[in-house]
């Protein structure tokens, strides 16, 4: 991929220990999460470990993360990469209740949403965690969809 495809595309990582799961995400994501955003490049990872190589190299532009995720969940795992990663992208978490969304505060994602994913409100809140990543500081307010 040459650096001016690469600028034109953003890459987010599908984090799920469940592969309908990620399947999911990535039909609900498409090619292009808004008009006025790139499209899109979606990577799996099925497991803490590879979470965590993919962030550190650095070429993620936002993470999704499921809550419900074994045994390493994604809420955790959220707050994991905000300590251990050196300007971490942002992160949505998905999460089972609305009611956890105080989880999603507690573990610093800039975003959640709530199951049973919405094919609408799931790039929709990615989108705004996107923008809102290009002109705010790291910690500003969780976008929640429920």
């Amino acid at each position: 991929m040459s650096e001016t495809q690469a600028a034109e595309t953003l890459t987010i990582l599908v984090y799920s220990d469940d592969r309908s799961v990620r399947d999911d995400v990535r039909l609900a994501l498409g090619r292009r999460v808004a008009a006025d955003l790139p499209e899109v490049e979606v990577l799996d990872a099925a497991t803490q470990p590879a979470v965590i190589a993919m962030m550190d190299e650095g070429k993620v532009d936002l993470a999704i993360l499921d809550g419900e995720a074994v045994p390493a969940g994604g809420m955790g795992l959220a707050r994991q990469v905000k300590d251990e990663i050196f300007e971490c992208p942002p992160v949505v978490v998905l999460i089972a209740r609305p009611q956890d969304a105080w989880l999603a505060t507690w573990s610093r994602a800039e975003g959640a949403v709530g199951y049973p994913l919405d094919p609408i409100r799931l790039p929709e809140v990615v989108a705004d965690v996107l923008r809102r990543a290009r002109d705010t500081q790291p910690g500003d307010a969780v976008v929640v969809a429920s």
